[in-house]
């Protein structure tokens, strides 16, 4: 099969996500990125593209110029991906989104809940298809352990703990001219959320898209602990689900000597499971009563959910690049479908949508309403 063409906003050559999404859109060779508008300025953009080795007629200096120009092309792009600053989601989405090209987009969904709507309108309104980067679910353990709770071999979930803890915000980064530091600490383009939009939203997708529970209210404590900032720099938060579930999340950019310590931890009534995204290739299951088995992946226990997203045998590390890979490639899947005249609803399958992005904006906006009001419970 040809590759898809595939365009970029935002991610220049110096922007760490938008690398990460070059990559993982060339892992398993379904793209070939094309154009992009690939900075806020159409100087930035033009060196950007051609550090990538872009034809400079197809690198644009903003993305509505690059929405109009290849969407009247006979070879224009089919997807692009979004990996701008949180505030210029939706009206870069709504461009193409408009023009039926499909969006592959960085999370949380947008900064502001006026434009999670629009963005939810435009997706209502376009035949193409919304996919958001929610990349920890596309580890294979964690597909694992998808499967082993939707086979209820957990049995009734009790206990959902999530936590992501991390480092690089002990300082002040901010001020000292880190880039990925000023817009996330910024409330105009980051929205209402700190570590709770950036990494909280991950820890909170990650419950629910194991467990298949939806959580419904939340006790939430938003604190800053970085001098001058305004955004939460960490957070405790409890949670209820559905079905009686319990639940804490904690997230913080400021617990020194933590780098990216995203943890699930799952407990049924017949047992328990536990992931550790730093050691990504094991999923810790202990039946009730027995010790605990360490399951691998691609191993002898690891199941069909799992070894179809897993490359390489067990022993050799797959992680963050390969889990972002299988989101682009279940897209690539869909896109494909799509084109072949199947329903947009059909072809969506484990993939993060505009119901994930939602849910992650109620989930933000809930936990700041909260914290407000002294970690009151919330509804989601």
């Amino acid at each position: 099969m040809s590759r898809i063409r595939l365009g970029m906003v935002g991610g220049g050559s110096d922007a760490f996500i938008g690398a990460v999404h070059r990559i993982a859109s060339r892992i398993d060779d379904h793209y070939e990125l094309v154009a992009g508008a690939l900075s806020s300025t159409p100087e930035r953009s033009k060196e950007s593209g051609a550090a990538l080795g872009l034809d400079p007629a197809r690198t644009y200096g903003s993305f509505d110029e690059m929405a109009e120009a290849e969407a009247a092309r006979d070879d224009g792009i089919e997807a692009v991906s979004i990996v701008t600053p949180n505030h210029m989601h939706y009206p870069a989405a709504r461009a193409f989104l408009s023009r039926g090209i499909h969006v592959i987009c960085d999370k949380p969904l947008t900064a502001t809940d006026d434009h999670a709507d629009a963005m939810a309108q435009a997706v209502a309104d376009s035949d193409a298809l919304f996919v958001l980067t929610h990349n920890y679910t596309g580890y294979p353990m964690i597909r694992q352990a998808r499967d082993m709770v939707a086979a209820g071999t957990l049995g009734q979930i009790r206990i959902v703990q999530m936590e992501y803890p991390q480092d690089w915000m002990m300082g002040s980064p901010e001020q000292d001219g880190v880039k990925q530091a000023e817009w996330r600490t910024d409330p105009e383009r980051s929205g209402a959320g700190g570590a709770i939009g950036d990494i909280g939203t991950h820890a909170f997708n990650l419950g629910g898209f194991v467990t298949g529970l939806t959580a419904t209210e939340l006790a939430a404590d938003l604190h800053s602990f970085g001098k001058g900032r305004v955004l939460d720099d960490n957070a405790h938060i409890m949670l209820r689900f559905e079905g009686g579930a319990r639940g804490m999340l904690w997230c913080s950019q400021v617990a020194a000597g933590c780098e990216n310590g995203l943890r699930l931890r799952i407990y049924g009534e017949k047992g328990g499971l536990e992931w550790g995204q730093e050691d990504p290739n094991y999923l810790w299951f202990t039946p009730q009563g027995e010790s605990t088995r360490r399951i691998t992946r691609n191993g002898p226990e690891a199941s069909e959910a799992s070894t179809s997203v897993s490359r390489i045998p067990p022993g050799h590390p797959e992680g963050y690049l390969e889990g972002f890979a299988n989101i682009y490639t279940e897209a690539a899947a869909a896109i494909r479908a799509v084109q072949g005249g199947e329903s947009r609803d059909a072809v969506m399958g484990k993939l993060p949508g505009i119901r994930a992005g939602l849910e992650g904006m109620a989930f933000i906006r809930a936990c700041v309403a909260s914290s407000k009001g002294n970690a009151a419970w919330t509804k989601i």
